[in-house]
C-alpha cells in the first residue's frame, strides 16, 4: 500500500513538473516580447532575455511613433472590423447553420457538402477572384471587404461548428416547441439559439482573433494610413530610410496582443465548453 501510494505521488510530481515545463516553453515568446519591449537598441546586441537597463518609455514612445497619428487611432480601426465581423459571422453562420441542422429542403445534403468542399480551398485561390468582384464594386481601399463577407456566412468552418453543436441538442426540444404553436423562426430564436452559446461564443472568439490578426487581407485592401489596424501600423515600423526603433515596436506587440488575450481569458469557459461538446454527435 505504501509502495503503491509512493507511486501515485511520483506520478503526480512528474505530471505537475511536465505540465510547469510545458507552460513555460509555450510562454517563452511572450515573456521574450515582452523583455525586448523594454530594451534599448543598443541591448538588442548582446541578445541577452534580460534588458541591461529598463526602457519603459519605449511604451509612449511607440504609441505616437507614426506621425500624425497615434496607436488609439489604429486599436479603433482594428475593434470596429473585430466587432462587425464577430456581429456579422455570428448572426449568418447561427442562420445558415439552423437551415441546414434542421430544416429539410431539396438537395440539403449536396448542398451542404459543397459548403465543406470550400474548407479544403487555400485562401490563396480565392485571393484573385475575391480582389477582382471588390474591386468591380469600388472598395479597395476601405474596410468593407475585411466586413461585408462576415454577414453572408463566407466562413464554412463556422456553419460547419455551429451545425454540430445543434445536431448535439434533442429533437424533442423542437417538437416540443412545435406543439405549442412555436414557429421555425421561433424555435430558433427561443429554443436553439439560447443552448448554442457556447458555440455561439467559440464562433465569436475565433472570428475576432482572426480578424485581428489577419495581415494579409488588410494589406491587400487598406491603402490609407488612416484605415491602417494594428498589424499594418507595427509594419510602418519597419522604415529602411531610417533607424528601426524595435524597443517601441516590440512595445505595440505587446499591446497588440492585449486585446485577444483579455477576450480570450473572459470568455475562456464558453470556449472550452463549445470546443467540447462540439462535433459529438454528426
Amino acid at each position: 500500500m505504501v509502495a503503491t501510494l509512493k507511486s501515485k505521488a511520483a506520478g503526480k510530481a512528474a505530471y505537475s513538473i511536465a505540465l510547469v515545463l510545458g507552460g513555460v516553453i509555450m510562454m517563452y515568446p511572450v515573456i521574450w516580447l515582452f523583455s525586448n519591449s523594454l530594451k534599448g537598441n543598443a541591448d538588442f546586441i548582446d541578445g541577452g532575455l534580460i534588458p541591461n537597463t529598463f526602457v519603459w518609455s519605449n511604451y509612449a514612445k511607440g504609441w505616437s511613433a507614426i506621425p500624425g497619428y497615434t496607436f488609439a487611432d489604429f486599436f479603433l480601426n482594428s475593434l470596429v472590423i473585430g466587432v462587425l465581423s464577430v456581429i456579422g459571422t455570428v448572426l449568418s453562420s447561427a442562420v445558415v447553420a439552423y437551415g441546414f441542422a434542421r430544416i429539410r429542403f431539396p438537395l440539403r445534403n449536396m448542398w451542404f457538402a459543397i459548403l465543406m468542399l470550400t474548407l479544403m480551398l487555400p485562401t490563396q485561390v480565392t485571393l484573385v477572384p475575391q480582389y477582382i468582384l471588390f474591386k468591380s464594386f469600388g472598395w479597395v481601399g476601405s474596410n468593407l471587404p475585411l466586413i461585408v463577407p462576415h454577414f453572408v456566412a463566407a466562413s464554412p468552418f463556422f456553419v460547419f461548428l455551429i451545425v454540430q453543436f445543434i445536431r448535439g441538442i434533442p429533437k424533442d426540444l423542437d417538437e416540443a416547441a412545435k406543439i405549442d404553436g412555436c414557429s421555425i423562426a421561433g424555435i430558433g430564436v427561443r429554443i436553439l439559439l439560447p443552448l448554442c452559446k457556447p458555440a455561439l461564443v467559440t464562433t465569436g472568439l475565433f472570428c475576432f482573433i482572426w480578424s485581428w490578426d489577419d495581415f494579409l487581407a488588410q494589406t491587400i485592401y487598406l491603402t490609407d494610413t488612416a484605415e491602417f489596424t494594428v498589424p499594418l501600423a507595427l509594419r510602418l515600423f519597419l522604415d529602411n530610410s531610417s533607424e528601426i526603433t524595435w524597443g517601441p515596436m516590440f512595445a505595440m506587440s505587446v499591446l497588440g496582443i492585449l486585446p485577444s488575450f483579455i477576450l480570450f481569458m473572459a470568455a475562456q469557459k464558453y470556449f472550452v465548453e463549445g470546443i467540447a461538446t462540439t462535433g459529438l454527435k454528426g
